[in-house]
């Protein structure tokens, strides 16, 4: 304690690790808050080894943070200071309650702070704890739009999760069915995609169908290794408690008590999204997540997750929640790719949009024009 953070650090590099909408100068100071920490641990967990912590809170707020023994002085404009101030003050309490958060988290606490979060707190969204594994993190939202997409699946039967890769849609549903598993709210797991051919034919591969399948369900096995211990897991995969199968082996069952999960929708078709939707019993909530930019179908096929986001639109219990690239929680790298193959896309749909139609030659043109 006692060292005094530098002046500077309020400028961007065009690093995707920056947080966006910093000045490119130091902020103009209109005004300067003080802040004392009488508990000397919390305040060590809030500033992070070397700082750490108060540097990314500095310049994700866009304000000045200057440490001094056990007092903090936050300088910049009104809401930059603001921001900074919400921020240590409950990233502190959070450290004083023994749940600090990692660095990653502290930049996303604090622009949930400045405005994405629509008046959120910090331990609203990260304190919400889904599920603590035996090893590891406790496993909670990220931001302010993965805590609604919790409360949403709490709320409703039926869950539509659309958005990019990275955004956490699948990993806090399997947690939620787990929780669910674990409070006995639920009788089974039932973890399911479609077996399409990304490029790769399945004929190809060897072994069983089983076996050419399995690596399209792998990341439904990751997150529950994830989650549960292996041997409680290899019990419940034994006696059908948690079930992983192709969406082609849910044809024609009634799943009752059942917390089931359909990955990469957009990859279904009209008729299988109707028939998988058309399973659900009583006492069972359903969770469809997909990104509807990525479908692996062939060209020109309607992809079942686009059309069933039409028709629900409205019903009661059904809700849908809509992820963008800013709620990437993977390598800030992730979010920075995805805005730039959208940019291409739109760039290219719009030039197809001006190109003129092709101009017909020869007789058939020469016979519609004396038509």
């Amino acid at each position: 304690m006692g060292a005094t953070l530098p002046h500077a650090p309020c400028y961007t590099t065009g690093s995707p690790w920056e947080p966006e909408g910093i000045a490119l100068t130091q902020p103009k100071i209109n005004r300067r808050e003080k802040l004392a920490f009488d508990d000397a641990e919390g305040l060590q967990a809030l500033c992070g080894s070397n700082n750490a912590r108060l540097k990314l809170i500095e310049r994700t707020a866009g304000a000045q943070v200057n440490l001094r023994g056990n007092e903090i002085t936050i300088e910049g404009d009104e809401a930059a200071v603001d921001t900074a101030k919400s921020a240590l003050e409950q990233l502190y309490e959070m450290a004083l309650a023994g749940k600090p958060l990692s660095s990653d988290d502290v930049v996303r606490a604090v622009q949930l702070l400045k405005g994405d979060g629509h008046g959120a707190t910090i331990q609203g969204v990260f304190g919400d704890t889904i599920l603590t594994p035996r090893v590891g993190r406790p496993i909670a939202p990220k931001g302010a739009q993965q805590k609604r997409y919790v409360d949403l699946v709490r709320q409703n039967d039926i869950m539509f999760a659309v958005g990019p890769a990275g955004t956490g849609k699948t990993y806090l549903a399997v947690a939620l069915a787990v929780r669910a598993l674990l409070d006995k709210q639920i009788r089974r797991i039932i973890l399911t995609r479609p077996a399409v051919e990304a490029g790769e034919r399945l004929g190809f591969l060897p072994g069983t169908l089983e076996e050419k399948v399995d690596p399209y369900l792998r990341p439904l096995y990751d997150a529950l290794h994830d989650m549960i211990e292996a041997d409680k897991l290899e019990r419940f995969m034994t006696d059908g408690t948690i079930e992983i199968a192709p969406l082609a082996f849910m044809r024609g069952r009634t799943l009752s008590g059942s917390f089931i999960i359909l990955d990469e929708a957009q990859n279904t078709s009209p008729a299988q999204m109707k028939m998988f939707l058309t399973r659900m019993g009583f006492d069972s909530k359903a969770v469809i997540t997909g990104d509807i930019t990525q479908t692996d179908l062939p060209r020109g096929e309607r992809s079942g997750l686009r059309d069933a986001l039409e028709l629900v639109d409205e019903i009661r219990g059904i809700g849908v929640v809509e992820f963008t690239d800013a709620d990437v929680v993977r390598h800030p790298l992730v979010a920075a790719l995805i805005r730039a193959y959208d940019a291409r896309d739109r760039a290219r749909s719009e030039a197809r949009d001006r190109s003129p139609a092709p101009v017909q030659d020869g007789p058939r043109a020469a016979d519609e024009l004396k038509s």
